[in-house]
């Protein structure tokens, strides 16, 4: 006990910083309390790592399967007008080379991510009847953009807002635990919280009062750049029926998967995700054995607003979600410039929060997140195609399973290389196994490429495919 004393006057002299600056941008005390407890973590040490003894594996008996759970369609449709859909929709795509919202590119029919959820939202007021709201969380640097991509659509308003902010934290200096300080760019002394900061915004923006007071009780709650997360009736009904706090989907993991984040069960009972940062590195080997932990988080999540406020007020508007350290330099695109971490927390992580929290295995097709250029290029191509509700399919043509695609980053990493080299969209790939494309190519109109092929460019200059050419085995430029 008497080390904690020296310990405690520590973190409150290192905070003190923190929380003048935090209060001088306009940041409420809640986020500056929520802040405080990370802080305090990142003083003492914490890792946050979660190891095998501290852990089960999930078995297939242990969580609802949504394919055999399709009885209950129907059974309480009452249930759909008490719903709200939310997109985490706060990323610039910087990975990218985006600076704009990534949900401003185009990625389907001429339509970019923000025409195709609305479009969504619309095509399911029409079915169901109702007038189900849609809800964006942006962040400081997506709220314009977002509001003016979606002026259009006036028929999406409801007596619900459009949109709420994140909040944002301050990065951390390495040396010495300060707030970085950066003076030609004070916008690179912050970075977004992570989605798990959903919960705090939910309460400081008022649009969970708002929410709640509309008679709204569930939230559908998923990645903007997502679209094939959308509501559907099936899971509702068993999330609504069986009263539970929070959901969330997940699929099962394949070796593409291997490296992230997956589910398992606490030694009290409880789910949690466990990332990949959080394993010790002697047990990396059973981390990535995707028969030994099966499901990932598809970071799509049935929330009970009811129960989240509950939760919120039994913690005085502090939910302590495990903790991510994501060490970085002060200016990420400049790897000279003073080493920092950025504090985030994950949604999903909340799992482990609610009692009686529960997870439902989904089928692949709800999950085609766009992380990546070759994540884009896929849903350009011929192997989905949009429904006329708007929903995101993958080609009832195509008898093949997921696509694998790998593009080179060192010609296809930014989206502005991508429509350089398929200047006439995406080869039709409906009949592709798998493509592999190394070096620099330039892709014609009409390209069509079947099974499982490797394109690679070993020459300095840049090779073309002539349009019309079908690709059914490995090419080689030398």
């Amino acid at each position: 006990m008497k080390e904690d004393k020296p310990l405690e006057t520590r973190i409150n002299k290192g905070f003190q910083p923190f929380a003048e600056k935090m209060e001088k941008n306009g940041l409420s005390t809640m986020v500056i309390d929520t802040f405080r407890e990370y802080y305090t973590l990142l003083v003492r040490g914490e890792t946050g790592l979660l190891t095998k003894a501290d852990i089960d594996p999930v078995q297939r008996d242990e969580i609802a399967d949504m394919e055999k759970i399709a009885w209950l369609k129907k059974a309480g449709r009452s249930a759909m007008e008490k719903l709200v859909v939310i997109k985490l929709n706060g990323g610039l795509g910087t990975s990218m080379g985006l600076s704009r919202a990534k949900t401003l590119l185009k990625v389907k029919n001429n339509l970019t991510f923000l025409d195709i959820i609305a479009r969504q939202t619309l095509a399911h007021r029409r079915k169901f009847g109702g007038n189900l709201p849609v809800v964006f969380m942006n962040s400081f640097n997506t709220e314009a953009d977002t509001r003016a991509a979606l002026s259009s659509y006036r028929e999406l308003a409801t007596e619900i807002p459009l949109s709420f902010l994140q909040h944002k934290f301050p990065k951390v200096f390495q040396d010495g635990l300060t707030p970085a300080v950066w003076p030609t760019d004070p916008d690179l002394e912050w970075n977004p919280p992570g989605h798990g900061d959903i919960y705090t915004a939910l309460v400081s923006s008022g649009m969970l009062k708002q929410l709640l007071g509309a008679g709204i009780r569930y939230a559908f709650i998923s990645n903007s750049d997502n679209l094939a997360a959308v509501v559907d009736e099936t899971i509702l009904d068993y999330f609504a029926q069986n009263n539970f706090p929070f959901m969330m989907e997940v699929a099962d993991r394949s070796k593409a998967d291997s490296k992230g984040g997956h589910l398992a069960r606490l030694k009290n009972g409880r789910l949690t995700l466990r990332e990949i940062a959080q394993c010790p590195e002697s047990e990396m080997e059973e981390f990535q054995d995707i028969f030994l932990y099966k499901y990932f988080n598809t970071n799509t999540i049935w929330v009970n607003l009811l129960a989240l406020e509950e939760l919120l007020e039994a913690h005085h508007n502090v939910i302590n979600l495990p903790m991510i350290i994501n060490p970085k330099t002060v200016d990420p695109k400049d790897e000279t410039t003073p080493q920092v971490y950025q504090v985030e927390t994950a949604m999903g992580s909340a799992i482990s929060v609610f009692e009686g929290a529960t997870a439902v295995r989904v089928p692949r097709k709800r999950f085609a997140p766009v992380k990546k250029c070759q994540d884009l290029l896929a849903l350009w191509s011929d192997c989905y195609v949009l429904t006329d509700d708007y929903f995101l399919i993958q080609n009832p043509k195509r008898k093949l399973g997921a696509l694998v695609l790998k593009l080179d980053t060192r010609h296809y990493k930014r989206i502005d290389h991508l429509k350089a080299r398929f200047p006439h969209g995406a080869p039709s790939l409906v009949d592709c196994v798998s493509l592999d494309v190394q070096g620099d190519v330039l892709f014609g109109k009409g390209v069509v490429i079947k099974g499982k092929v490797m394109i690679a460019n070993r020459t300095d200059s840049q090779a073309a495919i002539a349009d019309g050419t079908v690709i059914e085995k490995n090419l080689v430029f030398s």
